[in-house]
């Protein structure tokens, strides 16, 4: 059981710095990860009575 333990945690430790890493390495190999900059205009009706 000790061992099931030590397993995950090391698992989960090594998936953490992977996906730093990818976070900051990713762009240089064409990873965008900036949110999309388009305007977006919904027209709203307004029932006030």
């Amino acid at each position: 059981m000790s061992r099931i333990f030590k397993l995950l945690l090391f698992l989960i430790f090594v998936g953490a710095i992977g996906l730093i890493g990818y976070a900051y390495v990713g762009p240089f190999f064409g990873a965008d990860f900036s949110a999309p900059q388009d305007e977006v205009r919904v027209p709203v009706t307004l029932d006030a009575n």
